[in-house]
């Protein structure tokens, strides 16, 4: 019998229970292929994939543009750089506004100006982060609950299999083993979504780690740039 007889068959011998588990299993599978489909594409191009092989291209394009406008009509190909630049610059023009103007009540009057770009350079990678992140929480509970799930089917069929087996008086393997083994299609769909979701967790996590690494080596020098940039 092919899988998705077996399946077929077990959505038709199954009682509501196990319906609404084979249901959830399939929401869940479409939840996480969903988000692996656009994070894929998401930090692909944050990686460089496409016509720019490597950020540092970019980057490095970035630096050696003779204004700031310029530069940062260069990062519009990497939003989350674009943005640690954007508000690197808010932050010095709010500096600078304070000694235009004088104004003296607000709270971070007193800031240097390395202070609040390193203010804002902090709040900035911490909303890329949890940008970044987006979808990982769905992707780590799919991994670590649809095995279990499968699982909660697989006994619930095998009870359901037996309790029909123990009515009917017939107990011989041959009359066993049909309902068992559509059973266990249950465990092997739980499977079937998790590892995919376990997989696209560990890869995600591992890429996002690298962009973060890039973003704080370039926070880093617009701290610098704009901190002692008097221009």
């Amino acid at each position: 019998m092919d899988l998705s007889g077996s399946f077929s068959l077990v959505w038709q011998q199954g009682d509501i229970v196990i319906q609404s588990i084979a249901v959830l299993l399939a929401l869940m599978s479409i939840a996480s292929w969903s988000i692996i489909l656009a994070k894929s594409f998401y930090l692909g191009r944050l990686q460089g994939l496409g016509k720019i092989r490597n950020n540092n291209d970019i980057i490095n394009r970035f630096w050696e543009a003779s204004t700031l406008p310029e530069g940062m009509d260069i990062l519009k190909k990497l939003p989350p750089f674009l943005h640690l630049a954007e508000q690197a610059r808010k932050a010095k023009e709010h500096y600078e506004l304070f000694h235009l103007t004088n104004q003296e009540q607000a709270l971070d009057a007193g800031m240097t100006i390395s202070e609040l770009v390193t203010r804002a350079l902090r709040q900035a990678l911490g909303r890329t982060a949890i940008q970044l992140e987006r979808g990982q929480i769905i992707l780590a509970s799919v991994g670590s609950t649809a095995p279990f799930i499968g699982l909660l089917g697989t006994v619930w069929g095998i009870y359901h299999a037996l309790t029909v087996i123990g009515e009917s008086g017939q107990a011989s393997l041959d009359t066993v083993a049909g309902p068992v083994g559509e059973a266990l299609i249950m465990t092997a769909f739980g499977l079937f979504v998790a590892i995919p979701a376990v997989l696209a967790y560990n890869a995600f996590t591992r890429t996002q780690r690298l962009i973060m690494a890039d973003l704080d080596g370039f926070a880093h020098d617009l701290q610098l740039f704009f901190s002692l940039h008097k221009d």
